[in-house]
């Protein structure tokens, strides 16, 4: 279950954060690092601060975008401390960590951690299912990064061993989620068809497209339910190509 929890770093400037991550995942029994679009490398630096994680140094994946990143997972979790126009479901880090690890039972999952200066950008908050915020002194609420990562990996950690030691989740366990990759498939459709249909016009697309991800992230879709919605959509697609026809 832990090896199919994923860390991603996306557009990291400093290489000792890379490695003070590592040793944060390997105390908790995490493994899989992604580096997104890293401003630097792993170096010597990087070794130094990982104090015998270098394996998870030498094993991290390095892609050229968040999108990359987690295009195969089933369940992405996006850290934010900021405030956002477009409220998406927010949760803490236990009930975080309990969802990644009930979903990492039956594929990949993805916590994600934005730059170190201003953190994801709206678009790449928009490609998860959920944000996670920690919730920090208010009056002091600076954390830095592999701080973040410690807190998350330890609550994934106690709740990966409240499920060794628990019940069995067997409504979870039929469930299938579409990855990101199929999830954005569908928004493009979605988004395609909208504008075949007239409901989004061109030139002027407002915050269609933003608002309907928030409301089938809030849904939590199903691998299924996702197929259901796709067939919609193409028969959807071919009725207005055919009064274009006629």
């Amino acid at each position: 279950m832990l090896s199919n929890i994923r860390v991603v770093l996306v557009g990291t400037t400093h290489s000792g954060n890379i490695g003070s991550v590592a040793r944060a995942m390997k105390t908790m029994g995490l493994s899989s690092l992604y580096l997104a679009e890293p401003q630097v490398t792993p170096d010597g630096q990087s070794i130094a601060l990982a104090a015998g994680a270098s394996d998870i140094l030498k094993d991290a994946v390095t892609v050229e975008s968040m999108e990359e990143a987690i295009k195969d997972c089933s369940l992405v979790i996006a850290t934010s401390a900021r405030s956002r126009t477009l409220e998406w479901p927010v949760l803490e880090p236990r009930e975080a960590a309990k969802k990644l690890v009930e979903q990492s039972e039956h594929g990949k999952v993805a916590i994600v951690f934005g730059r170190e200066r201003n953190g994801l950008s709206n678009e790449e908050l928009q490609m998860c299912h959920y944000h996670l915020a920690i919730p920090a002194n208010s009056e002091y609420s600076s954390l830095n990064l592999a701080q973040a990562v410690q807190i998350v990996c330890y609550e994934t950690r106690m709740a990966y061993l409240d499920a060794q030691g628990g019940e069995t989740h067997a409504e979870d366990a039929a469930v299938e989620y579409p990855s990101v990759e199929d999830q954005e498939r569908f928004y493009e459709h979605l988004h395609s068809t909208l504008l075949n249909t007239g409901f989004i016009i061109k030139n002027h697309p407002g915050h269609i497209m933003q608002k309907l991800r928030r409301l089938f992230s809030k849904a939590r879709i199903e691998a299924p339910e996702m197929n259901i919605l796709r067939g919609i959509l193409t028969s959807v697609d071919k009725a207005v190509d055919k009064n274009k026809i006629e």
